[in-house]
C-alpha cells in the first residue's frame, strides 16, 4: 500500500476504535499478555508512541526522530536509542499490536511510517458500569449442571487442558465450580488484565492471592444471588481490591494518590 504523506488526519478512516479509552483498553490487553517480550527500554518506546496516536485514536505517523526526542526530554536525557525503538517496531508489529505503513512524500521519497495500532483479537474488558445491572440471570447450580453438559461436549476440555500459563493453585480452584479450560484461562486473563492496570503483575503471589480472593468472593454472591456474567464480575472484584493495594503502597511511601503521576498510566488522556 503506498500511502502519501501528510497530517494524521488525512488517515482517519484507518482508525479501529471509537474513542481514546477504547484504544487504552485494547492496548493495556495488548501489553498484559506481551508485556515480557518486551525490554524496558523497547517497552518505553512503544508507549511513548502509544501516546502520539492519541489524536486520532490508534494512528500515529510521527518520526522516530520525534519520539526519541520526547522520551530523551521526559527522562532528562536518558532516552532509548533508535535501535531500540526500531527493535520495538519489528516486536510489536511481528505480535499483531500495530501495522506499519511506509508512507511517501510527492516526489516519492520515503518519508515517516503509519502505524495503525490493532484492536486486542479476544474478548472485550468487562464493563464494570454493567456489573450490577444484568440483563439475565444465573445461580450456581444452574451453572454446574451447564459445566457438567459441557465437560460431556465434543467442543470443550476439561480443566487438566488448562494452559500452563495459569498457576496450579488458581485451577485447583476454579475448576470445581467452571471445570472447563477455557472458563478457567479466561478467569486468569481477567486477572493479568485488572493485574498489569493497577501495576501489580510483578508480585506474583499477591496478584494470585488476590485473584483467588475474589473468585471465592464471586461464588458467595452466585450462593446467595443471580450473577450476570460471573467473569465481568469477578474482574470488578478484583480490580477494586488490586485498586485498593495500589493506593495502600501508595500511603506507605509517603505519597497522595493525587501527586503520583504513575497511577495516571501510560497512555495520554485528554
Amino acid at each position: 500500500m503506498n500511502l502519501k504523506s501528510g497530517s494524521v488526519d488525512q488517515f482517519e478512516t484507518f482508525s479501529q476504535f471509537k474513542n481514546l479509552q477504547e484504544f487504552n483498553s485494547h492496548l493495556e490487553m495488548w501489553l498484559a499478555v506481551n508485556k515480557d517480550k518486551f525490554s524496558k527500554g523497547e517497552l518505553v518506546g512503544l508507549k511513548r508512541l502509544a501516546r502520539f496516536a492519541a489524536k486520532i485514536p490508534g494512528l500515529s505517523n510521527a518520526k522516530i526522530g520525534t519520539v526519541l526526542k520526547a522520551i530523551h526530554e521526559e527522562y532528562n536525557g536518558n532516552g532509548i536509542s533508535r535501535s531500540t525503538f526500531k527493535r520495538m517496531i519489528i516486536k510489536a508489529s511481528e505480535i499483531g499490536i500495530f501495522t506499519v505503513h511506509e508512507t511517501e512524500r510527492k516526489n516519492g521519497s520515503q518519508s515517516s511510517n503509519l502505524y495503525i495500532f490493532n484492536r486486542f483479537p479476544s474478548s472485550e474488558p468487562p464493563n464494570e458500569e454493567k456489573l450490577d445491572h444484568p440483563n439475565k440471570t444465573i445461580n450456581l447450580s444452574k451453572t454446574n449442571k451447564n459445566q457438567r453438559n459441557n465437560k460431556r461436549s465434543k467442543t470443550n476440555i476439561d480443566h487438566t487442558f488448562t494452559s500452563d500459563r495459569v498457576p496450579n493453585a488458581f485451577v485447583d480452584v476454579v475448576k470445581y465450580f467452571f471445570p472447563d479450560a477455557k472458563s478457567i484461562e479466561e478467569f486468569w486473563k481477567m486477572t493479568t488484565i485488572a493485574a498489569y492496570k493497577n501495576n501489580r503483575e510483578q508480585d506474583k503471589t499477591q496478584m494470585l492471592d488476590t485473584a483467588i480472593h475474589s473468585f471465592k468472593q464471586l461464588i458467595r454472591k452466585m450462593k446467595s444471588s443471580p450473577v450476570s456474567k460471573p467473569i465481568a464480575y469477578f474482574y470488578g472484584i478484583l480490580n477494586k481490591k488490586l485498586e485498593e493495594l495500589y493506593f495502600k503502597d501508595l500511603f506507605e511511601m509517603g505519597f497522595s494518590a493525587e501527586n503520583d503521576q504513575s497511577y495516571m498510566g501510560f497512555f495520554y488522556k485528554p
